[in-house]
């Protein structure tokens, strides 16, 4: 049995990579893909008190149960349905509920962090980082935080320059160099999609 392809799929916060994600996704219909949102596996805070949950640094890479992360795609290569985490937001910590994801021909693996762990990144046939300006990125955030999510504006700038932007520049941006192919301004880069599903149906067939 053919081993499933692996997709990679990194960026900083803002960058477009759900955009080209979506569209990667959308390109290789007729194939079976499934999506691993790297979101969906921030470690379980249930034994730290709400104080201490509200300390967690969500765009350092400790965030992230990358082992559990691991164990799921050997799992969906092996041929077998994984219970994918979910979390709760509003209480900073792994929810109770999971997601069931079956075994697919190809399997797309999104988040900023996606190519940081390096034993990940071994597993990845193809690994892509979508790469916008950073004005562009805080603008994106901004937007979406502020209609989606109900936060200020001074909120979003501040935590910005005191986290997102520093983690950003130590942890995400290095990760660049690890990528096969850099998608520059995300889903509005029409032909780097092209090239990379391409890519991925000749891997495929």
């Amino acid at each position: 049995m053919e081993k499933p392809t692996i997709i990679g799929i990194a960026g900083g916060s803002g960058s477009g990579k759900t955009s080209v994600t979506r569209q990667v996704m959308e390109a290789l219909e007729g194939h079976s893909v499934v999506l691993i949102e790297q979101d969906y596996y921030y470690k379980d805070q249930s034994h730290l008190t709400m104080d201490e949950r509200l300390k967690t640094n969500y765009d350092h890479p400790f965030a992230f149960d990358n082992d559990l992360l691991i164990t799921h795609i050997n799992q969906l290569i092996n041929r077998e349905s994984v219970e994918i985490p979910t979390y709760n937001y509003a209480e900073h910590t792994r929810s109770e509920k999971t997601i069931t994801v079956d075994p697919k021909e190809v399997i797309i693996v999104e988040g900023i962090f996606a190519l940081e762990n390096e034993q990940l990144r071994q597993m990845m046939d193809v690994k892509v980082y979508v790469d916008t300006d950073s004005d562009i990125r805080i603008l994106r955030r901004m937007r979406r935080d502020i209609n989606e999510r109900g936060r200020t504006m001074d909120s979003v700038i501040d935590q910005y320059l005191s986290v997102v932007r520093p983690m950003h520049l130590q942890f995400v941006e290095p990760t660049k160099r690890h990528s096969d192919i850099i998608i520059p301004e995300g889903g509005e880069n029409y032909v780097a999609i092209d090239l990379i599903t391409t890519k991925i149906r000749t891997l495929i067939n």
